[in-house]
């Protein structure tokens, strides 16, 4: 028998400070020990030049060109990074599921990167219309490497070209002032001329790192520079991505700062305005969308999230954020099951099962309100389908709890509505129905329900079809020959 839980709260500070004056009398809250003090809130940092905005009243219609970083940013931040077959079979997902444009590794970092980038140069392994992105900060050695990894490829290639821009990070970690900081990239951007700008097929990207830090007018300077130096246009774009490296406001903040890049960007017919939440404040999704709203059109990100600290925008919630909307998402995800089998192979980290989609338990209730909303929704979009003469998978879809048809994601009915102590009589009878085909009338629904509860209560576990049929076949004896 395993030893009882006991908790320790001897180090939790209950707040203990005064009720604020201005608290209605309904909030008892009360001031806290937590050293809140010490941190400085985003506009005491930075100003963002934008009073009129138009993102609020934009809506999302179309998707982004959407770029996983797995191979690259997401890698980087896994305890094993991928070895070459992980890399491998994590890319012909990607190929698999529809992306067009992948980020496939800093092969100035590791001789594993730069294989890989040779394997896609000297085989078939990425079809012809798939782009591959390269990643090299700006150094001279480290770009010369990086185009050695690429020469020869038949793909579109994107060079990403990055430095850090925000004050804290060009003056602590870099050492150089603005104007430095703006040599530093320029002359990385003309390395990379002298060494890949012949190429047909290679187009350039650059990112100011830490764009959601530093000054709009300096992150504007920079970007304006590197699309000049290399001469952006709509027949050969640059791609500008500004990335939100450590997420440290509200989305609105970031949508602003989107805008006003868009709004003023030399040469915006020429650049491919590009984005790269994280997720620190766990609104990384919510600052992609605002971002697209903004004038984005790319998103950078990984498949369900991974990467340094809490990770990269996750592209799987995006996307199907469009697909709940009515909008092609433009990936398939009609096994996501699998998607999620490989990704959890090739990053070793499982997937949590309350993941927005994909998650095991994201379609399933427990709650008997929920239960009988679904099960009453189930019936009523059939009879809608039979009525219409449409298969019941071309009807639209409203059915209450469930945003998406999980059949559009590959996963079946059969988990949607599971039965514990929560549960109610509207849960247990879709079970039967569905499991066994066992219809029981409103008086009988409401019998059964209260020995399934006494039975949860005292075993404190969710029930299985199984025990289900067990116990009604004990309580009723006519359903006893009812086969499983």
């Amino acid at each position: 028998m395993s030893a009882p839980f006991i908790p320790d709260f001897s180090r939790i500070s209950t707040p203990a400070g005064p009720v604020p004056e201005d608290a209605p009398h309904w909030n008892r809250q009360r001031a806290s020990q937590m050293p809140s003090h010490r941190y400085r809130d985003v506009f005491a940092r930075v100003d963002v030049p934008l009073r009129e905005r138009t993102w609020p009243d934009g809506r999302l219609t179309q998707a982004p060109l959407w770029v996983p970083v797995d191979l690259r940013d997401g890698n980087q931040a896994l305890s094993e990074p991928m070895d070459p077959a992980r890399k491998r079979v994590f890319f012909e997902l990607m190929v698999a599921m529809g992306f067009t444009e992948i980020e496939v590794g800093y092969p100035s970092a590791s001789q594993t990167d730069f294989d890989f980038v040779r394997l896609l140069a000297e085989t078939d392994l990425a079809p012809e219309h798939v782009s591959i992105v390269v990643f090299t900060p700006a150094r001279s050695d480290l770009i010369a490497r990086t185009v050695e990894s690429v020469r020869g490829i038949r793909n579109p290639v994107v060079i990403h070209l990055y430095t850090a821009t925000a004050p804290l990070w060009r003056e602590l970690v870099l050492g150089r002032d603005r104007a430095q900081l703006i040599d530093l990239a320029v002359e990385g951007g003309r390395e990379i001329l002298r060494r890949a700008g012949d190429l047909p097929n290679v187009r350039f990207e650059f990112s100011p790192e830490v764009f959601n830090l530093t000054e709009p007018d300096f992150a504007l300077e920079i970007c304006d520079r590197m699309t000049e130096l290399w001469d952006a246009s709509p027949e050969r774009p640059v791609i500008l991505n500004l990335p939100a490296t450590v997420e440290v406001a509200t989305p609105n903040v970031y949508a602003d700062q989107i805008e006003y890049m868009h709004r003023h960007l030399a040469r915006r017919d020429g650049v491919i305005l590009s984005v790269h939440p994280h997720n620190d404040r766990g609104t990384g999704v919510a600052c992609a969308e605002l971002a697209l709203l903004a004038g984005a059109q790319r998103v950078e990100g990984c498949l369900f999230g991974n990467g340094e600290r809490t990770g990269n925008v996750d592209l799987v919630t995006l996307a199907l954020n469009l697909h709940a909307q009515g909008v092609d998402p433009m990936v398939d995800f009609s096994d996501i099951d699998e998607v999620r089998r490989v990704v959890e192979h090739a990053n070793r980290m499982p997937v949590p099962p309350r993941h927005p989609y994909v998650g095991d338990l994201v379609h399933t209730a427990y709650s008997g309100t929920h239960q009988d909303a679904i099960r009453k929704g189930f019936a009523e979009h059939r009879a809608r389908a039979a009525a219409a003469g449409q298969d019941a998978r071309d009807a639209a879809w409203q059915v209450p709890y469930l945003p998406i048809d999980p059949a559009d994601l590959g996963r079946s009915y059969e988990a949607v509505v599971r039965v514990n102590s929560q549960s109610g009589k509207g849960g247990i009878a879709y079970v039967l129905e569905t499991e066994y085909g066992i219809v029981l009338d409103s008086d009988r629904q409401a019998q059964f329900a209260r020995i399934v509860q006494q039975h949860t209560d005292t075993t404190g576990v969710e029930a299985s079809p199984a025990q289900l049929r067990a116990l009604l076949a004990a309580a009723y004896p006519e359903y006893a020959g009812v086969d499983a």
